[in-house]
C-alpha cells in the first residue's frame, strides 16, 4: 500500500482551518496546543502539504468550535460550492480584520459609503502584476 499524498482537498480543509483560526484570534501555537502536535505541523495542515486524519479533524473542529462541516466546505461532495473561494478570502488576517469590523457597523450609510470608498481605492492601486511589470521594465 502507497503512502497517500495531500492534495487540492487538503489544501481546501488546511484553508478553512486557518479561516477559523484566524477568525477566533487563535494562534498556530495555541491550536497546536490543543491538539497535542507542534505549531509547524498545524502550519503544514494549513498550507495543504499535510493531511488532516479524520480523527483530528474532529479536534481541530472542537477546538476551534465549529462543526467538522465547517472545515470539509468547499471539498468537493462536502459542502457548499463556492465556500472555498470566501473562505480564501478571508485566510488572510488583514481582510478578516477588515469584514470584521465592517460588520460592526449599524448604520447602513456609513457602511455603504465606505464600500464605495474601499472600491474606489482597489480600482486605483496599482496591483502586484503591474508593480511587478513596472520593476521588470526599470531593471
Amino acid at each position: 500500500m502507497t503512502a497517500r499524498r495531500a492534495d487540492a482537498n487538503d489544501a481546501i480543509v488546511g484553508l478553512n482551518i486557518r479561516t477559523h483560526r484566524l477568525a477566533r484570534r487563535m494562534s498556530q501555537s495555541e491550536l497546536a496546543d490543543a491538539l497535542g502536535v507542534t505549531f509547524q505541523q498545524v502550519q503544514k495542515y494549513e498550507k495543504g502539504s499535510n493531511r488532516v486524519g479524520s480523527g483530528r479533524l474532529v479536534k481541530v473542529a472542537t477546538a476551534l468550535r465549529v462543526p467538522v462541516a465547517a472545515l470539509l466546505a468547499g471539498v468537493p461532495g462536502a459542502g457548499t460550492p463556492g465556500e472555498s473561494q470566501v473562505a480564501g478570502l478571508l485566510a488572510h488576517p488583514h481582510r478578516l480584520r477588515l469584514v470584521q469590523a465592517f460588520a460592526q457597523i449599524d448604520d447602513s450609510a456609513v457602511r455603504r459609503q465606505l464600500m464605495l470608498l474601499t472600491e474606489s481605492v482597489a480600482r486605483l492601486a496599482p496591483r502586484k502584476s503591474d508593480r511587478a511589470r513596472a520593476a521588470r521594465q526599470r531593471a
